[in-house]
């Protein structure tokens, strides 16, 4: 992992906690609906997926144009620098493919630290229902983008 690029820090008043459960939304630059493509889509799945060495990845959704991502944070490296790596590792990739350069995300992130008092499993289906509130599937079994590990 590299060290967190400016503007890849977490919020004023927020710490990165070691185990802590995290709801991370992060959007791509001018809200452009890169993830329309289904294939950009699986590149940034991937990444998730190999980041798994660092966070426990408990749900996600790929939206057209941004990702929400339920993870357990891990104990080598803290949010910041885990979330400025899964966005520059995959920006890397797909401004690769679709060969052009420049910003492909937003620069930070939103992160919502949950309590363990909240229901994961809940959480989690508000992250993977993102698709049906936003009418893009009539059933979230028709949404290529996502996973939970209690589905």
């Amino acid at each position: 992992m590299s060290t967190k690029p400016k503007g890849h820090r977490l919020r004023v008043g927020r710490f990165s906690e070691s185990g802590r459960i995290y709801l991370i939304t992060t959007v791509i630059e001018n809200r452009m609906p890169v993830f329309q493509n289904l294939y950009l889509g699986r590149m940034l799945v991937r990444v998730l997926q190999s980041s798994q060495a660092f966070v426990d990845t408990l749900a996600y959704v790929v939206m057209p144009d941004h990702l929400h991502w339920l993870i357990q944070l891990g104990e080598k490296y803290d949010l910041s620098t885990v979330v400025a790596s899964t966005k520059s590792q995959s920006a890397r990739y797909i401004n690769q493919y679709v060969k052009q350069t420049g910003q492909f995300w937003q620069t930070g992130f939103y992160d919502r630290a949950l309590r363990h008092e909240d229901d994961l499993q809940q959480v989690a289906r508000y992250v993977i229902a993102n698709p049906l509130r936003a009418g893009l599937v009539n059933k979230i079994g028709n949404y290529p983008l996502w996973d939970a590990i209690w589905l």
